[in-house]
């Protein structure tokens, strides 16, 4: 790897691109495929700015939408080579993609090493021979693609008939992905979907014995969890590359909180069992080929983390006390816009926000909580259309269509018909105003993410079409309030490495502080809004929730001595918000005796 972090799923159209921002310089990112329509309009975008014939896909074309995805990311793999090869053959001159391609390298890179020993070398003939050895190690970045596994609409025919399973969503991107050119990993999130795990099977490239360089990676929560889907995997003959450790609540896009399972517990047990993990994996995947005559050797696992990271201490620690093998870096990117996809105007949105903008919302109509950002303009539209008595979006794209509850085809819980059909049941309910005005809120949070995660890329790339929304929805993590600028690449990349500090002077928490914070917020939530039916069950649940937030918070008192070697900030702070932060849990206490 060239890089010691890479930039993960930035909503819809964020980072659909940014493979072509960033990979030249070795830094890996990761696309999203869920919008097929966003994905063809950006093929087209990028083949006529490169003088490439374009070739539409069509909707009524056979298997249109694993087909689209498969030319998206052969385009994709096409132009990054280009610019990696015409970089190598660069100059190594100030202000050359050469020479920054290995300025923005960690120092702990062998190859910087090398590049800061042909800096300094005098004799001609020996700088000739580094800088020649140099070009032969330069490496791409890798393009990486998410699936939201949950995401998985069956979708109909033109007879109105259904496809069958290898045409719902999740499965057509997984072939879209498995039939591309593309050497690099597959990101499963959002939980196991059975159905996709086991099509993953029926492609040889996932196999042990392909060249084809094509990896799983699991976006996971929680240690058991990433188990569970690693063993299941594993007795198909298929191993885990990666787990990618992601805070439940300090991310964002949609939070998958865990019942009070901190992120820093969670590390420790990866660390404390990853050798075990791992054996036990290798003994079900060594099974699966039992007989068969081939000899499977144990493949590399890396394990790393995201979520909530905002500084070079926080990064070094990361990666030095858990052993982990990177990390991920999102938000933050958002105000990088020669790496990401955020219009003008949104950009000067999230710079001068502060942190009561972003909050954790129930906009999702997937029903899962949603990190939001209060001054979005499709915040704003939603607040209007209610203000005019019409709440809801038009349903166009139909990408997270699931509630049968009044139709017979599922619809989306954003929709307006949904919406209104909900409102109108709820009319004759006869609830109480208290009550009657909280359902009311909840059914009308919804936003339409399809066309809202999507709106800032056909912004800013001058794509968008006559009468198109141009609301854009986004979703950055709550780390992102304590970044107030607008920054280039390389003084992301230098303060990810700690050679600037773009947060110099402003008052930030460490982040596993913050993410106490946010998780203590959450059940203060739950404990509100289950006031009302409060039953044994719920009860034991949010106790549960209370004693593994008070099992963190001693662990991360026993984990300060350890702490302190790499933040020398957090010996004034970490232990009186943790100390502050304890008092507001045993408060909770009383309230659930």
């Amino acid at each position: 790897m060239s890089h010691t972090f890479h930039i993960p799923v930035l909503g819809l159209g964020f980072s659909v691109d940014t493979p072509l921002k960033v990979g030249r310089y070795g830094i890996s990112s990761v696309i999203s495929v869920v919008d097929d329509e966003l994905v063809e309009r950006m093929r087209k975008y990028h083949t006529e700015k490169n003088g490439i014939p374009y070739l539409p896909i069509k909707k009524t074309d056979e298997d249109h939408r694993a087909r689209r995805i498969t030319a998206y990311l052969n385009l994709l793999n096409e132009l990054l080579d280009i610019q990696v090869r015409e970089l190598s053959e660069q100059d190594f001159a100030s202000g050359t993609d050469i020479t920054r391609y290995f300025e923005l390298l960690p120092d702990s890179s062998r190859v910087k090493h090398m590049y800061l020993e042909m800096l300094a070398e005098q004799d001609p003939r020996k700088k000739e021979l580094l800088q020649q050895s140099l070009r032969l190690n330069l490496k791409k970045g890798s393009i990486e693609v998410n699936i939201m596994s949950k995401v998985d609409k069956m979708n109909l025919g033109k007879d109105g008939l259904p496809l069958g399973d290898k045409y719902s969503d999740a499965l057509a991107s997984l072939r879209g992905f498995a039939e591309s050119e593309l050497r690099s990993s597959i990101i499963l999130s959002a939980g196991m979907n059975p159905r996709l795990y086991s099509y993953l099977a029926e492609f040889e490239c996932f196999r042990p014995e392909s060249s084809s360089g094509k990896r799983i990676v699991l976006k996971v929560s929680d240690y058991r969890s990433a188990l569970i889907q690693a063993k299941f995997l594993a007795k198909k003959g298929l191993w885990v590359h990666e787990f990618r450790i992601e805070s439940g609540l300090n991310c964002g896009g949609h939070a998958f909180a865990t019942e009070g399972y901190l992120l820093g517990p969670i590390l420790q047990e990866f660390k404390d069992k990853r050798a075990e993990m791992l054996t036990e994996l290798y003994d079900i995947y060594h099974a699966f080929f039992t007989g068969s005559g081939m000899d499977v050797t144990r493949p590399m696992t890396r394990i790393t983390v995201q979520g909530g990271i905002g500084t070079a201490e926080e990064n070094s620690f990361l990666i030095e006390y858990y052993n982990l093998d990177g990390t991920g870096w999102g938000s933050p990117f958002l105000l990088v816009p020669e790496a990401t996809n955020v219009d003008s105007a949104t950009l000067d949105l999230l710079k001068d926000a502060d942190a009561e903008d972003f909050y954790i919302s129930g906009a999702s109509p997937l029903g899962i909580p949603f990190n939001n950002f209060r001054k979005s303009t499709a915040e704003i539209q939603r607040l209007e259309r209610i203000a005019k008595g019409r709440p809801g979006s038009p349903c166009k794209k139909k990408f997270l269509v699931s509630n049968t509850e009044f139709t017979e085809e599922p619809i989306c819980t954003a929709s307006r018909e949904y919406q209104n059909l909900k409102l109108k049941q709820l009319a004759e309910s006869g609830l109480l105003d208290r009550e009657y005005d909280d359902k009311v809120r909840q059914i009308t949070e919804k936003l339409c993410l399809c066309e809202g995660l999507c709106a800032s890329a056909y912004l800013k790339n001058g794509m968008l079409e006559p009468r198109e929304n141009r609301a854009v929805a986004i979703c950055p993590g709550p780390n992102t309030a304590f970044f107030s600028g607008i920054y280039t690449l390389d003084e992301m990349v230098k303060h990810i490495y700690g050679k600037i500090n773009l947060l110099k002077g402003i008052s930030r928490p460490h982040m596993f502080i913050n993410e106490l914070k946010l998780y203590i917020d959450y059940l203060k939530k739950d404990i509100e809004n289950s006031a009302s039916q409060l039953n044994d069950k719920k009860m034991k649940q949010l106790e549960r929730f209370r004693e593994q937030l008070m099992n963190g918070v001693e662990y991360y008192n026993d984990l300060l001595p350890n702490l302190l070697k790499f933040c020398d900030s957090c010996n004034k702070t970490f232990q009186s918000e943790l100390k502050n932060l304890a008092s507001q849990i045993n408060q909770m206490e009383v309230r659930l005796a």
